[in-house]
């Protein structure tokens, strides 16, 4: 190993290597897979396009270039915000708000002066932040892409030397991506404002189309980036597909899975869509005397906390969950996955069953097959795919009836939006897109949004009202939720089936 020198809080060295900074923060003796090969190309200058399982250790492909001296990681471009002598700094774009915080407090408990700057923080913290980064601390700025709508956040990033952008999450670079964000369209446009700097974007799932997107919304060549690849087969995870009729046979089903993991020896999660579902499923296993936990959006931030706690301290092994749980959790020893409702699309389960088996030992993921569970999927597809006419109707209520918004809230909205459909969720899907496209300005969290902070600040974006564009989507949403069906009608190697769904074969050359 090179030689380490500890000055000012940083660490400098002579002829430092990559496995110094792994040993030295992350106390890692060698790098797993091609993460090696992946932190030598952006040291070096390249972009590279990572698609790695969730647990697979992506994060360290920017983290450790982030923590190497100076001179090997410079970038080959300059521009507008670049070419300063401050010193460089890795700015990571992440969509997921609600894990900054976990991830940043985990690498300065290692000793890695990280920060985040997002919506969650007082706007004096933001100010303090904003100052702090000019002033050339943090080798490590995780924002989302809406910071840069901010211009504060330009001033303050225009005096560092971004030498590596890192763009976590980028599937939902893509408009084909199952997490479409349009401010991750602009990423082309930012990478400009900052002088082109090195680029390294993440993902666990990405089609081939989805792969082609991103490279073209970051505005680079695909000669100019070489993808890693590290597929979707990991054998440690016994995948199965169980079709059930009824409550009693999801139960039967639950049972034989737990039984394989005697307590003791690792975790579990259930995933269901509905919370009624997993309230109904719940008292069925408390009735037999099951301990487990429940974990949901209608559950106040505190007791969320608390749920996790005692899941990831393993004092409550088994969680029954809606998606929502699971961002974030890195939790080696579980056991088994099994969704006892068939998920949306075959990239959110193949996330979700990325969780399992992290220390490589065996694994279970179960779907349980209902075909009567496939409505459920087909309305919350139609509820995310809003028309023209209803983006119009909520926009046109939050710019002549603030008042009542308000006052009364998402309730008195949906009354006038669809006053029969007590369910339909249209509304939380078209103010999110609207907050997406920078129409509205609000607070949105797990449980919801919070209405009297909703503020109009521009026109609807030409691409909510175009119905042709709209119609597209929602038939590549329909087009995911039946590839997962293909999936379990599938009579030949699943694995096979999910891996040509994926793309595994480059579609880049170096």
């Amino acid at each position: 190993m090179g030689l380490l020198l500890q000055r000012g809080g940083c660490v400098t060295s002579f002829c430092m290597e990559p496995i110094d900074v792994l040993a030295q923060y992350f106390q890692f003796a060698s790098f797993r897979g091609p993460q090696e090969a992946i932190i030598r190309r952006v040291l070096a200058g390249g972009h590279a396009l990572v698609l790695m399982p969730t647990g697979g250790g992506k994060s360290l492909c920017y983290q450790v270039p982030a923590l190497m001296p100076q001179k090997t990681a410079a970038s080959e471009e300059s521009g507008p915000l670049n070419g300063t002598q401050c010193e460089p700094i890795t700015l990571v774009l992440s969509p997921l708000i609600a894990l900054m915080k976990d991830q940043v407090d985990v690498l300065r408990r290692r000793g890695i002066d990280a920060t985040f700057i997002n919506s969650s923080l007082s706007r004096k913290e933001r100010v303090g932040r904003y100052a702090s980064v000019a002033q050339g601390r943090h080798p490590l700025l995780y924002v989302t892409p809406e910071r840069f709508r901010k211009p504060e956040f330009i001033e303050a990033i225009g005096g560092r030397d971004v030498r590596l952008l890192a763009v976590d999450e980028a599937h939902c670079i893509s408009e084909w991506g199952h997490d479409f964000r349009p401010d991750y369209t602009r990423l082309g446009e930012f990478r400009a404002l900052l002088g082109n700097p090195t680029t390294i974007a993440l993902t666990a799932t990405a089609t081939p189309e989805v792969q082609t997107d991103i490279v073209r919304q970051l505005g680079l060549r695909p000669d100019e980036v070489q993808l890693y690849h590290e597929g979707i087969d990991r054998p440690n995870l016994r995948l199965a597909v169980e079709e059930v009729w009824g409550d009693d046979e999801k139960l039967a089903q639950i049972a034989a899975v737990r039984e394989r993991h005697p307590a003791g020896t690792g975790s579990g999660i259930v995933y269901f869509t509905l919370i009624r579902t997993l309230e109904r499923f719940s008292e069925l296993l408390r009735k037999q005397g099951v301990p487990h936990v429940n974990y949901h959006g209608d559950l106040d931030r505190q007791q969320r906390r608390r749920i996790q706690n005692e899941f990831m301290q393993s004092r409550c092994p088994l969680v029954l969950a809606t998606p929502a749980f699971g961002m974030g959790i890195d939790k080696e020893d579980i056991r088994f996955v099994i969704h006892a409702e068939i998920p949306g699309s075959m990239e959110a389960w193949y996330q979700e069953i990325g969780r399992a088996g992290r220390d490589g030992r065996p694994s279970d993921c179960v779907l349980l097959y209902e075909e009567a569970d496939l409505s459920t999927q087909m309305e919350f597809i139609r509820w995310s795919n809003p028309d023209p006419h209803f983006y119009e109707r909520v926009h046109d209520l939050l710019v002549h009836d603030a008042e009542q918004v308000a006052a009364f809230g998402l309730e008195w909205m949906r009354e006038k939006l669809h006053a029969r459909q007590k369910h339909d969720r249209r509304l939380e899907a078209a103010l999110a897109m609207l907050e997406r496209y920078g129409a509205i300005e609000g607070t949105a969290n797990e449980a919801g949004w919070e209405p009297v902070q909703l503020k109009v600040t521009g026109e609807i974006p030409a691409e909510l009202l175009d119905a042709d564009r709209l119609a597209a989507k929602l038939k590549r949403d329909q087009m995911k939720l039946l590839a997962l069906v293909q999936l379990v009608r599938h009579e030949g190697d699943r694995r096979q089936f999910i891996h040509d769904y994926f793309g595994v074969k480059l579609i880049m050359a170096d």
